[in-house]
């Protein structure tokens, strides 16, 4: 059998750190890799000390994409993405130069983190299904995105 790459190695631990998200529309985990070590991780949750999902139940907003499209979106909890950035903005570890893995492309506000924070690569399991602007960006900014999969990250509960 083949060794694992590094790019499967550290999609596959996103994978579990995803599991301790608490809004299970969408459990998804996130890395900050800095010379092949992680440095960051984040998943899906409210603020401290702010009730979860799991808890306190789903705080839904109807959206509406750049094509005209609505979607429903929880916004109690923090993307998986900002949280693993914020971690590393509290623990005073910089990212820069590093590379993070996500489940999907990242949403247009933590890809603006993305690029602020001055990570070099995303690679993402899948699409996201309002991603064309977080793509825009990321290819505008220099950034280096990677998608694993040609298909749309569905949601467990819509």
């Amino acid at each position: 059998m083949a060794r694992q790459s590094w790019d499967d190695y550290f999609l596959g631990i996103t994978e579990a750190i995803g599991k301790r998200g608490t809004c299970d529309r969408g459990r998804s985990g996130a890395i900050i890799v800095v010379n092949k070590r992680i440095v960051a991780t984040g998943y899906v949750g409210s603020p401290p000390g702010m009730p979860h999902c799991d808890e306190a139940g789903h705080l839904l907003r109807e959206l509406v994409d750049e094509d005209g499209n609505r979607s429903t979106h929880c916004i109690r909890t923090i993307h998986a993405e900002a949280n693993a950035v914020l971690q590393a903005a509290e623990c005073g570890t910089s990212v820069k130069g590093g590379v993070l893995y996500c489940r999907m492309v990242p949403c247009y506000s933590c890809a603006v983190m993305i690029v602020r924070v001055g990570l070099v690569r995303v690679v993402a399991m899948r699409h996201y299904h309002a991603d064309s602007l977080s793509i825009e960006l990321l290819k505008s900014a220099g950034v280096q995105l990677d998608i694993q999969e040609n298909a749309v990250e569905k949601y467990e509960r819509q």
